[in-house]
């Protein structure tokens, strides 16, 4: 490396260091007690979680120190860099992101948490642009398409006949088709303590290991978790100098959600219910920042078919970090919001001819707004470009033509093409 470079990745390694203690989704999650609790009490009673009880599981790291260095470390990008340099743009946001992240997780049990979570992840009334619907809208909408569809036979979900451990064989048998026996093998194994039936890490993928799934729930765990989260966390570990593109801020979280939805769609490993249970995340984060509190939620869920035990796991998702009368915790608007927002960077980048910034979304934990300087970084040799890709993203051809039919249906009324079509379907 030159000096320019050796000063990027010093300062990038920085970021990676200083974040590392940071554990979010560990210091927002309510704890077996408190469930058991509210199931003995059959589901009538508030779970007992008020500001307190944070107070009682303290934070693993020291706030004040980790936010002192992120302010150093912004302060120095700047120093060594100047203002406008593009990659240091993109560090200093970055600090800036994990500040907030630490604020927030120091509010925890206060309507603060709520408000940086909306500035951090956005909210259920926000519009993707002016005049637009808003995300509750997408909720409701697509809530009302699987409605509609729910009482075919055909579509009904497969029977879950696969043990987690058949599970979790299956999808390293397939994960090792797609990233061969390396020494970058993404290990794929059974753990009793997560919430989700599953989760990626940096080079492997959790299961759950009393959850039982089918073929259809491995396929999408290959597309989602291990094509798109961990893929893009070992491109972003394959980085010689921007080392920071291998850790992930909330800006983050809203664009590879949003991708690894699209790669469900486009791998075609998404189903109905898989969809509504995004569309219900939603639908429950918009309830809540209307007023409702953890029972009402926790009743919606029981209305979706859900028995109690996932009813209560599916509302305190939205109530963690928060009280059971509190502002929501908005990441699980990500998958949404980022599959539209992914989704017309896509179709915008096929209008202009600009096919070689899609697959720069792989390089790493990007942001869709640093794209056009990631292109640039790409061009100074401060970027590599992904070394692990989806095969619908290494040949554009298909997915460009797709997105070229979707430029042209987008301008067609969808409401005059039903008033037309009323005698033949």
């Amino acid at each position: 490396m030159d000096e320019y470079q050796q000063t990027v990745r010093a300062l990038s390694d920085r970021i990676v260091s200083a974040q590392t203690p940071i554990r979010i989704l560990d210091a927002v999650k309510w704890d077996d007690n408190v469930r058991q609790t509210f199931l003995k009490a059959k589901g009538k009673a508030l779970p007992i979680v008020d500001r307190a009880w944070y107070q009682g599981r303290p934070l693993s790291f020291d706030a004040a120190a980790v936010r002192i260095e992120f302010q150093n470390i912004e302060r120095d990008v700047t120093r060594q860099l100047g203002q406008f340099n593009p990659v240091g743009q993109i560090m200093r946001r970055m600090c800036r992101e994990y500040r907030m992240v630490v604020r927030m997780l120091e509010a925890r049990g206060t309507e603060d948490f709520g408000l940086i979570s909306q500035e951090l992840y956005g909210a259920a009334s926000d519009a993707f642009h002016a005049g637009d619907p808003t995300l509750s809208d997408l909720g409701l909408m697509l809530s009302d398409y699987l409605n509609r569809i729910d009482g075919r036979g055909d579509l009904k979900d497969e029977v879950k006949n696969l043990t987690a451990k058949q599970a979790v064989d299956m999808l390293q048998s397939r994960l090792n088709r797609v990233f061969g026996e390396t020494e970058e093998t993404i290990r794929v194994f059974e753990s009793d303590g997560i919430v989700a039936d599953a989760a990626a890490g940096a080079d492997y993928i959790k299961v759950r290991a009393d959850a039982m799934f089918n073929e259809r729930d491995v396929r999408a765990l290959e597309v989602h978790e291990g094509l798109v989260h961990v893929g893009t966390t070992l491109n972003g570990l394959n980085q010689p100098v921007c080392t920071f593109l291998s850790k992930g801020p909330p800006s983050s979280t809203v664009t590879q959600e949003g991708l690894a939805i699209l790669m469900e769609v486009i791998a075609f490993a998404s189903y109905p219910s898989r969809l509504r249970k995004l569309t219900n995340r939603t639908r429950a984060i918009h309830m809540v920042e209307e007023g409702a509190d953890f029972l009402q939620v926790f009743e919606f869920f029981k209305e979706q078919g859900f028995g109690m035990e996932d009813s209560y796991g599916n509302a305190s998702r939205v109530f963690r970090g928060s009280t059971p009368t509190g502002l929501p915790f908005t990441k699980d608007l990500s998958y949404l919001k980022g599959f539209i927002m992914v989704y017309n960077y896509i179709q915008l980048a096929v209008r202009k001819g600009k096919l070689d910034q899609v697959s720069l979304l792989f390089c790493g934990k990007t942001t869709l707004e640093d794209m056009r300087i990631l292109r640039q970084l790409v061009d100074e040799g401060l970027v590599a470009p992904p070394k692990y890709l989806p095969e619908q993203f290494r040949d554009m051809n298909a997915l460009s033509a797709w997105m070229c039919f979707s430029n042209f249906l987008n301008h067609l009324s969808l409401d005059r093409i039903e008033a037309d079509y009323a005698n033949i379907i």
